[in-house]
């Protein structure tokens, strides 16, 4: 193993060098039982031609100087020296404080650029706008924009089941059942924030059958189970799972099989739900009437519940299902049916929320701590729910609502993007791309010509985690990780934090960003700050010099507890953080808010285009891909591999396939009233009739084309051209782009070449300026 030295990613920790030919070598983590396979992506995408090597201006704006412009995404760049770039990047940040205030600058991030705790893109990026006075915010993600503000109603904090749910050798020693609506899909597991040393996750998934837990996975899509004889698949029609929740309670109420003695002593609000369940309002939510909309038959539902009562049983709800309009209904409806239950509390039992949606729920590694590089305070008060940054663009003034509040969107004049890809992560991308002809100015720290990068107007190249030194470590990983410098810099690229430091020296506020320190000193600072902290608790930590030579260190244990379990135990004397002290199946407070679609507990809300469509008859899921982390890695082998025509695949059922003449490995168009895109069609069973699939992260590259919905069609396949820039409620605001309604057809003329694998147009600063 000589050479080999440890570094961490979100999809885990791993090992590299530089072998005999002076190419990049990757290995496993020697203590990973279930490496992913996304480290397949790394060695060639990490020197892909993709990087942007020099620091870039749209030609645009450096000859006519800041404004808006329809010409982002649609123009070339001139290549300059690091000062030339800096002046300006400096000049216009401040131009637009003192015209504007610091609350015109929004400091968009996004917390997936890389698993170092030191050079944490979002990070760095907020600690220099916040010594330079500040800017306006967002909060919370678009994986968990609608539970994330919803959880803290009903059992006081989110944290409870997002980060502290029970660990799998807790339900394997204890669980009868577990009801995973929205499935439990094994090629999530691999993924955690800032990385996991052991995917025992992934461990457990692809070894199922060496517990004694049945498993009813209730999904349209059949990849969402793991391979075990212990495991049912219920098919449910998409967005339909709130339905056959409601049945479901609906038969543990009327046959008497539900704990009314833990929810009178543990919740408040069953009474009203109930009444919901038996027709108040409506029709009984019987499972007839679930199973008219879910497509699950009747005796189905019937049945297990029946075996849902029997034993101890765990309902989990898949991120997904918050994803999706009305996206608070299924985890609130689910959380009803666990109390109905009077599980809750009970090692492996109750309510869980996000197991099979990534790789730490569930795990059973120490939650600590870990060496954080502090952010400062922001003195601008303004922030957006982060789904909703096409709205702060579009109407500065608007006033929106965002749970329970009343609040305006300011007017931005610069962005300045580091760490993130919104071009990736947000909805109707047509949309978007008007939302970034606004502002003044957009810059953007990219290692990567990514959709967003081609949208800026100054882009400064940055270096990857290979390429610089870090601290790595994930929420319950088993290890700290010394990420040691692998490769030299590609071209001219900097670190994030050296970029800021000569910004912020160019602004006066240098000593305030870096506290005079080098980047090995801050990880020093931050690993004894980190060292001391956990020496007050008792543990024997080593140096930092120990640490680094060592490249790693194994976290000392600790002990888990079940989510609610001494609430459960003494409810009077352990009261949860809500205003009655209890679950809240019915909230005072939300119902306070009086928002249409957000009533005081859970119902059922159909979507706004309807379950069944005319014009767009095919429900798509656009969830998270395979082959790569988001959009990271798009241009990796494994993800290339995957690709039909150079496109991303949309996976469609036989039968719906047959009846459009659409044939396997085909491209295929995708469309609906956004927006359009180019797909490779495979065609297979795992998918129910009318569900087609196609996943996020394919690097959106449009062609300008009048004839298509929205203006332009993506040639690549990102499916967010196609989904609906809409939130989930009032309440949250959150993203709502797992599910839409579209048509597929087969594209019969020359389909345009991608071009996302190769750089946009670049000119030297000489012919640029002439």
């Amino acid at each position: 193993m000589n050479g080999w030295r440890n570094t961490t990613s979100h999809w885990g920790a791993y090992r590299a060098r530089l072998g005999p030919d002076g190419a990049l070598e990757v290995a496993p983590h020697p203590a990973d039982p279930a490496p992913s396979e996304l480290l397949g992506n790394v060695a060639t995408a990490t020197r892909h031609e993709t990087r942007v090597a020099r620091p870039a201006i749209r030609r645009g704006w450096l000859e006519n100087g800041p404004g808006p412009s329809d010409r982002r995404g649609r123009e070339e760049f001139v290549e300059v020296g690091w000062d030339t770039a800096l002046d300006l990047v400096a000049t216009e940040l401040r131009r637009v404080r003192e015209r504007h205030g610091n609350r015109a600058i929004f400091g968009g991030s996004y917390g997936w650029a890389s698993a170092g705790r030191f050079h944490h893109a979002q990070s760095q990026l907020h600690r220099f706008l916040n010594t330079i006075g500040g800017y306006t915010a967002s909060r919370n993600s678009y994986s968990l924009g609608t539970s994330l503000v919803l959880l803290p109603h009903l059992v006081g904090d989110a944290d409870t089941y997002l980060r502290r749910a029970d660990g799998w050798d807790t339900i394997r020693r204890n669980t009868d059942l577990v009801v995973a609506f929205g499935g439990l899909p094994p090629k999530n597991v691999s993924v955690t924030p800032g990385g996991v040393t052991r995917h025992t996750s992934s461990e457990v998934l692809a070894d199922w059958d060496r517990s004694e837990v049945d498993l009813a996975v209730i999904s349209p899509l059949a990849t969402d189970l793991p391979r075990s004889e212990r495991a049912r698949w219920i098919r449910v029609r998409p967005a339909t799972d709130v339905a056959l929740m409601l049945g479901l309670a609906h038969t543990l109420l009327t046959e008497g099989l539900h704990d009314q003695e833990f929810l009178d002593r543990c919740t408040t609000g069953f009474d009203e739900f109930a009444g919901y369940l038996l027709g108040n309002g409506g029709p009984a939510r019987d499972a007839e009437w679930a199973s008219a909309l879910c497509g699950v038959p009747a005796e189905d539902i019937r049945a297990l519940a029946r075996r849902m009562a029997a034993g101890r049983t765990l309902i989990t709800v898949s991120w997904s299902l918050q994803r999706i309009e009305h996206g608070e209904q299924p985890v609130w409806t689910g959380l009803a049916l666990a109390a109905m239950l009077g599980d809750i509390g009970l090692p492996g039992g109750g309510f869980g929320h996000g197991y099979g949606s990534i790789g730490d729920v569930g795990d059973t590694g120490p939650l600590l701590p870990l060496p954080t590089l502090p952010q400062g305070a922001n003195p601008v008060s303004e922030f957006i729910p982060v789904a909703r940054i096409s709205d702060l663009l579009l109407h500065p003034g608007e006033e929106f609502d965002y749970d329970g509040r009343r609040l305006t969107y300011p007017d931005i004049r610069a962005v300045y993007w580091a760490g993130g890809n919104p071009f990736h992560h947000h909805q109707d991308l047509n949309r978007l791309r008007r939302a970034f002809t606004r502002p003044d100015t957009v810059i953007v720290h990219e290692p990567h010509w990514t959709a967003t990068a081609r949208h800026a107007d100054v882009v400064l190249p940055v270096t990857t985690t290979l390429e610089r030194e870090d601290i790595g470590g994930g929420r319950r990983d088993t290890h700290l990780l010394a990420m040691h410098r692998i490769l030299d810099s590609v071209g001219e690229a900097r670190d994030d934090h050296d970029v800021f430091a000569a910004l912020a020296d160019r602004l006066g506020a240098r000593a305030e960003f870096t506290e005079n320190r080098t980047p090995r000193e801050w990880l020093a600072h931050l690993y004894g700050q980190w060292r001391d902290a956990l020496a007050g608790e008792g543990h024997d930590v080593p140096s930092f010099e120990e640490f680094w030579t060592a490249g790693e260190l194994v976290l000392p244990a600790r002990a888990q507890s079940t989510p609610l379990a001494e609430f459960r135990a003494d409810p009077r004397s352990r009261p949860l953080a809500t205003p009655s002290g209890r679950i809240e199946l019915f909230s005072a407070d939300i119902a306070g808010f009086g928002l249409p679609d957000m009533p005081g507990h859970p119902v059922w809300r159909e979507p706004v285009d309807g379950l069944d469509h005319a014009r767009f008859p095919l429900h798509l899921i656009a969830h998270q891909p395979r082959t790569r982390l988001h959009g990271q890695g798009d241009v990796g082998a494994v993800s290339q591999a995957a690709k039909i025509h150079g496109r991303e695949p949309i996976v469609l059922h036989p039968d719906d396939a047959a009846a459009r003449g659409i044939a396997d490995g085909t491209v295929v168009r995708v469309f609906n009233d956004r927006g359009a895109c180019l797909a490779g069609a495979r065609l297979t069973a795992d998918v129910l009739p009318g569900v087609v699939v196609l996943a996020t992260g394919a690097w959106y590259d449009p062609v300008d084309d009048p004839a298509q919905p929205g203006g332009s069609l993506c040639v690549h396949g990102n499916p967010n051209v196609l989904t609906a820039d809409r939130p989930t409620s009032a309440l949250s605001q959150g993203c709502s782009g797992q599910q839409t309604r579209v048509d597929v057809e087969p594209f019969d003329t020359e389909p345009p070449p991608p071009s996302y694998s190769r750089p946009p147009r670049l000119v030297p600063e000489q012919e640029g300026t002439r």
